[in-house]
């Protein structure tokens, strides 16, 4: 990752909120947090979705944890919560969580076959039996990469009222990892930073393959966040699994 000065972690963290307002995937893993006693945000990032349901008066326990500091210290504005950093593969919980959710297609930030393992271990761990793991990732088969390029920029005004324009670019495709730049820029200016990042497109049977390992059993999936079926060209893969 290239982090440019003039536009810092700190900033890159507010400015996630704005271009990810909250909608329909936000509303389906909230009605999850509140229908479950205790809940494990797996890459929390700013932690909004936690913020809402304390807010809304969840009652019980509330923990995030993510790698991003500059995230976490979004997420902290709210002291009733609990938030740690580090990665999903080094969490230390036992059997501590009834409900555990990786969010915004963070599971597909999880890139090798180790990484994946080490942190569904984990996660089960985490997790008492009978718990549930929920979390969603881009269904490979319509190739959402595809139109990440400056074709499709996305323009915004960030929190400081400063007007951005956000440009994606793919720079490799090999077997199911897909890597590619976010630049952001003032609009009509210079760029002020580029995060490079790798994603790993998976489809259900390997996903499958990974969670049976892991001590999982698939209890539900979908296509979209109205529960909308499972089909080819669904944007979404949305899945529920159960600790066996």
């Amino acid at each position: 990752m290239t982090n440019q000065a003039p536009y810092s972690d700190a900033q890159a963290a507010e400015l996630y909120n704005v271009l990810n307002p909250w909608g329909p995937s936000d509303d389906f893993y909230l009605s999850l947090a509140m229908a479950a006693p205790s809940v494990l945000d797996v890459g929390c990032g700013t932690g909004g979705m936690l913020h809402r349901a304390r807010a809304l008066g969840h009652p019980g326990r509330l923990l995030g944890v993510d790698p991003d500091g500059a995230a976490l210290a979004v997420a902290r504005r709210r002291d009733d919560i609990e938030w740690v950093e580090g990665t999903a593969a080094t969490m230390p919980w036992r059997a501590e969580f009834d409900q555990a959710v990786m969010m915004s297609h963070a599971f597909q930030c999880l890139v090798s076959d180790d990484e994946i393992r080490a942190s569904l271990a984990a996660i089960r761990t985490a997790l008492v039996d009978g718990g549930r793991f929920t979390f969603e990732t881009r269904n490979p088969r319509v190739r959402a990469w595809e139109t990440w390029n400056p074709d499709h920029p996305t323009d915004v005004r960030d929190a400081d009222g400063r007007q951005l324009r956000i440009i994606h670019r793919v720079e490799s495709v090999t077997d199911d990892l897909v890597t590619f730049t976010e630049t952001t820029s003032e609009l009509g200016g210079p760029a002020l930073r580029t995060d490079r990042t790798t994603l790993r497109f998976q489809d259900l049977d390997v996903l499958s393959g990974f969670l049976g390992e892991a001590g999982f059993i698939i209890a539900a999936k979908s296509g979209g966040w109205l529960g909308e079926p499972l089909e080819p060209a669904s944007k979404e893969l949305i899945v529920t699994a159960r600790a066996a």
